[in-house]
């Protein structure tokens, strides 16, 4: 059978249907950039303390009424609890004064029955703020984060498969209406049970159009121009975004000015169905010779170059009926053993890399006391992880680029414990190290995935790894909380993880300089380690295949 990349080589790599393709794709993923998160600033909990009414207390019972609480060595004003309303109104009329007639340590406390009076030094509003998420329903604020990484697994998880069964385009384009519907809606949550249904819908549609809008990228484009689509088209795209959403949330600092600001983009993509075609590989793998040929004709004439009066030789009726269609789930990648061991060490490794990612992204708000600040720097670090990794898969194996990364980020992680507090500029630098190189080993599984699948798995394939990543995502919010036992607890789970995950990458198939599988008998076999330096048959064929990341 002819290879597909062959077959479509009149094409060329760089033309205008190409050029079309790759940057409207790319652009399209600019709003999962400042989507995913932007709960670092909506969800964010402000300085707060229990409001007190006007009840005529003097100045000083004013300024004592709240306890005083000593927190990692520093004294701030209880959070939770104020003394008694009833007893500091009868002390204030009386006359007496805190701290001098009163000892203040022996009066009774209570709740914060009348409320909380929130900080505005940083935000006008949180969904914090809005509906009163601290103290007893503290615990909803890190759970909305989880509620968003639930939902990006389920989407992940299905949209993979309706993608390899409806086709790309379709699922791409849904899944983000689906997502700037539900993110605009937001705003009208009148309280935190309905924005979190709201928000796990945003999930939803989210991860889905990613995946599908990278699986169908590195299915239409061919060559290097793959990998120039998938790092620094993709990922590029998404750190773009990532980058300006501190930017957003610095000017608009009310919630719900945050959030249109985020779904109002997505209406600028409805014109993109008109110049987005379908998988040509899909329709291959679905029998629809006819409709792929049209596709790779109409692209063609873009090119301005002549198509072959048949494209796809091998594909003849005949062909069809010889191989009929067979439909694939996600059992599928369980059925032999060579594809099931596979599928498992990279549900590990994908694991990994999303709870050290969504972990360290999450954590920023510790590195600079100011959050614009921190998310930039997170944000930041991805430039220079996505040209690594773009580099990586230009030049180096697989195996050894994914080994090496989970590696050196999980040293880089355990080394954190070993810093002196008077070093804080050392535990930031180890900690970006840890956040570039895991962020290196998320664009690469990507391409790794995908090139050793076959076309008729490859989107459940990556879908369903995106979903095991997402199980580590979600628990990367209550995973930080570990810190209450030991500070560098979360920084020594995330390291070990990384650790087995590396020695576990070395059981994988390689897949550099080969082309991609078309079916299951085609998929890779395990081969012996080799040399990290690339050796090619002589008869072999240098083909580059391509790479991304996750993430939203």
């Amino acid at each position: 059978m002819k290879d597909y990349d062959d077959s479509v080589a009149f094409l060329g790599q760089w033309g205008r249907f190409q050029q079309v393709v790759f940057f409207l794709l790319s652009a399209s993923i600019v709003p999962n950039g400042f989507g995913a998160f932007s709960v670092v600033f909506f969800a964010d909990t402000p300085s707060h303390h229990c409001l007190v009414p006007d009840v005529n207390l003097t100045q000083d019972w004013l300024n004592a009424i709240i306890p005083i609480e000593v927190v990692n060595g520093k004294q701030q004003l209880s959070r939770c609890s104020r003394f008694r309303l009833d007893v500091v109104r009868y002390l204030s009329a009386q006359g007496f004064i805190p701290g001098r007639d009163v000892n203040i340590t022996d009066l009774e406390q209570e709740g914060c029955v009348d409320g909380w009076s929130y900080s505005r030094d940083i935000y006008q509003s949180t969904i914090v703020s809005e509906f009163d998420l601290v103290c007893r329903d503290q615990w909803k604020q890190p759970f909305t984060s989880t509620i968003y990484f639930l939902a990006t697994l389920v989407g992940a998880f299905f949209s993979g498969q309706l993608s390899d069964r409806f086709g790309r385009k379709p699922v791409f384009f849904t899944t983000m209406a689906v997502q700037t519907i539900f993110t605009f809606l937001q705003i009208f949550s009148p309280s935190w049970m309905v924005f979190v249904i709201l928000y796990f819908m945003n999930g939803l549609g989210q991860i889905s159009n990613y995946v599908s809008a990278f699986v169908l990228g590195n299915e239409i484009l061919t060559g290097h121009v793959r990998v120039l689509f998938s790092s620094l088209g993709v990922c590029l795209g998404y750190a773009i975004g990532y980058m300006m959403l501190p930017l957003f949330a610095y000017f608009l600092r009310d919630w719900k000015s945050l959030v249109l600001a985020i779904s109002l983009p997505g209406l600028l993509y409805i014109p993109l169905w008109w110049f987005i075609p379908e998988s040509p590989r899909w329709l291959l793998s679905q029998g629809r010779v006819e409709e792929a040929e049209t596709t790779l004709r109409k692209a063609a004439k873009m090119n301005k170059v002549e198509a072959p009066s048949v494209i796809f030789e091998d594909y003849s009726a005949d062909a069809t009926k010889t191989h009929p269609k067979e439909q694939h789930n996600v059992f599928s990648l369980l059925r032999t053993k060579n594809i099931r061991n596979v599928t498992l060490i990279l549900c590990l490794v994908w694991f990994t890399l999303s709870t050290g990612y969504y972990g360290l992204s999450l954590n920023t708000s510790q590195l600079h006391a100011n959050p614009y600040i921190s998310c930039f720097l997170s944000a930041a670090v991805e430039v220079p992880a996505y040209t690594s990794s773009w580099l990586a898969l230009r030049y180096v194996p697989r195996r050894l680029s994914v080994f090496c990364t989970l590696l050196i980020g999980g040293v880089s992680l355990y080394f954190l414990q070993l810093v002196p507090e008077s070093l804080s500029e050392l535990s930031i630098a180890l900690e970006m190290l840890g956040k570039c190189v895991i962020t290196i080993g998320t664009s690469l599984i990507y391409a790794y995935t995908a090139e050793l699948y076959p076309t008729a798995l490859r989107n459940t394939a990556t879908g369903t790894c995106s979903a095991v990543a997402k199980v580590g995502s979600s628990i990367a919010p209550f995973l930080l909380q570990l810190s209450v036992y030991f500070k560098y607890l979360p920084y020594i789970v995330m390291g070990t993880l990384a650790a087995v995950s590396a020695f576990a990458t070395l059981l994988l198939p390689e897949s550099f300089g080969q082309p991609l599988p078309q079916t299951i008998q085609q998929m890779h076999k395990r081969e012996s380690i080799k040399c990290p330096f690339i050796t090619r048959r002589e008869h072999s064929k240098p083909t580059v295949l391509f790479e991304s990341r996750l993430i939203v």
